[in-house]
């Protein structure tokens, strides 16, 4: 175990194509990826360190600087805020061509520090920092800036803005706990959810952001909404028996009364012969999806402070946001199947949105002090459900080089009230409707440090999921670009 958690450097290495990863989080520090959302890879347990890795007294410095170009078909201008930088799928402020400089294709760039100290038999004190970062700007990725920095701005005038769970915070991952390889790991702090180290797992592209659905949204490693993908506050344990039968639980307490913002999180599955297959089982309460301030919004903002007991300029358009709360419940299965040189993946998740029974107010701190000017909590009279699906398969070509070909599909119901009950068109965001993305793409292995890739995800949308599209329902976004890890 000691060696498994220290070289976390050759886990973000091996990433691309071997393992089981830190699906288990009895190996929670020998990951360096993950991810996406927002977007983070998986990788095996690492053995041995490299004689070149950047360990010392127990404590092992580790990174990844992926950048690359991409052309978007139907895109906006890219941000330098949001952790995927460009649209990668297509989105409803989508409506011209965009070329530039993408970061964390793959990979999210990222650098940070871990370490095992051992104390008791097989027991270890462990630890995880981890800062996030666009190489192509040199900023610490924001999410929910991406999102401020577009209100009041019309859908056809607007750069790529998306809610992310990375919002600005100094570290995106910041725990803290103790291993033993016999009775399992337990970690406390700001960390990913267990959805989303299986995503990263059973991801036939490993959570990347330019080549997958489920890797560019976090809101399926959510359990419904992506800020939600990691959450702070939160208790992680994981326990694998004879490496076959494994299982994890995960909480995220709200530090007040009432269950409003709790999460609870469970999952159990096994490996044998080549197979792995995890079930997972996942409740949000009162979980927030952001967005930007609409114009009439903005000029509302004095009056929704007064409304909510604060002072006239408590809501600023800087550091303001509207957002949907829900109570969130999914389930998901997902499992692998690997005969060299091929592995197939495939995944189902469904997840079902109800009105909060804790409502959330105007005033609302989210991610980094962003406050809640607007708040709906009714927006699922009828519950809305969404149905997600993948399917895909990796393909070593030759020795180094990997191929990868997806399916990313997902499918929701009508939730509609009123006259347009059981809609089926896009006359309502909230009408039955579907999306799909196809990804076909390569990875070239230079070395243990170094790799180059490219490829592309076509996208689009139908019907209801294409409700407020400016003119544009699909997108194709060729990309390559390199990677380095250390």
């Amino acid at each position: 175990m000691k060696q498994e958690i220290l070289h976390s450097r050759k886990a973000i290495r091996s990433e691309r194509i071997r393992g089981s990863g830190w699906t288990s989080l009895a190996l929670v520090l020998s990951l360096a990826t993950s991810g996406v959302a927002l977007a983070q890879k998986t990788g095996p347990a690492a053995s041995v360190a490299d004689d070149d890795a950047l360990t010392w007294h127990g404590i092992t410095l580790y990174g990844i600087v992926d950048i690359g170009v991409q052309y978007d078909s139907h895109g906006a201008p890219f941000s330098d805020y949001f952790p995927g930088g460009s649209s990668d799928i297509v989105q409803k402020y989508g409506r011209e061509s965009v070329t530039g400089l993408t970061p964390s294709n793959l990979s999210q760039s990222r650098v940070g520090l871990q370490g095992y100290e051992p104390f008791y038999e097989d027991w270890a004190a462990i630890f995880k920092v981890e800062t996030y970062f666009n190489p192509q700007a040199g900023t610490i990725p924001d999410a929910l800036k991406s999102l401020v920095l577009m209100n009041g701005r019309g859908t056809t005038t607007q750069n790529v803005n998306l809610d992310s769970s990375v919002a600005g915070e100094a570290f995106e991952t910041a725990i803290a706990g103790v291993s033993s390889k016999t009775y399992g790991t337990i970690t406390f702090g700001r960390q990913l959810t267990l959805l989303a180290d299986g995503i990263s797992k059973y991801d036939p592209n490993y959570g990347s952001q330019a080549f997958s659905l489920i890797g560019l949204s976090g809101t399926y490693a959510g359990g419904g909404d992506t800020e939600d993908k990691r959450v702070d506050d939160s208790l992680k344990y994981y326990v694998t028996y004879d490496n076959i039968v494994h299982g994890g639980l995960m909480y995220k307490f709200n530090n007040s009364q009432g269950g409003a913002q709790t999460l609870f999180q469970i999952e159990g599955g096994g490996e044998y012969a080549g197979a792995s297959v995890d079930a997972y089982y996942a409740k949000v309460k009162s979980a927030i999806s952001a967005s930007s301030l609409s114009s009439a919004q903005v000029g509302e903002l004095g009056t929704a402070a007064v409304g909510a007991g604060l002072p006239a300029g408590a809501f600023s358009v800087g550091n303001s946001l509207s957002a949907t709360i829900s109570d969130n419940t999914a389930f998901a299965v997902m499992g692998l199947y690997k005969f060299d040189p091929l592995k197939f993946f495939a995944g189902y998740e469904h997840i079902k949105y109800a009105n909060p029974t804790d409502p959330l107010g105007a005033g609302t701190v989210d991610l980094s002090g962003y406050v809640l000017a607007f708040v709906n909590n009714d927006a699922y009279s009828i519950n809305k459900i969404l149905q997600v699906y993948w399917a895909g398969a990796r393909y070593t070509v030759v020795p180094n080089l990997d191929l990868t070909v997806a399916y990313y599909g997902y499918h929701q119901n009508s939730y509609a009230t009123g006259k347009d009950a059981g809609c089926s068109s896009n006359v309502s965001g909230s009408c039955s409707g579907h999306f799909e993305a196809f990804s076909l793409d390569a990875d070239y292995t230079f070395n243990k440090h170094f790799d180059a890739y490219v490829g592309a995800m076509y996208s689009a949308v139908y019907d209801g999921v294409a409700n407020g599209y400016v003119d544009q329902r699909n997108n194709i976004d060729p990309t390559a670009g390199v990677r380095f890890k250390f």
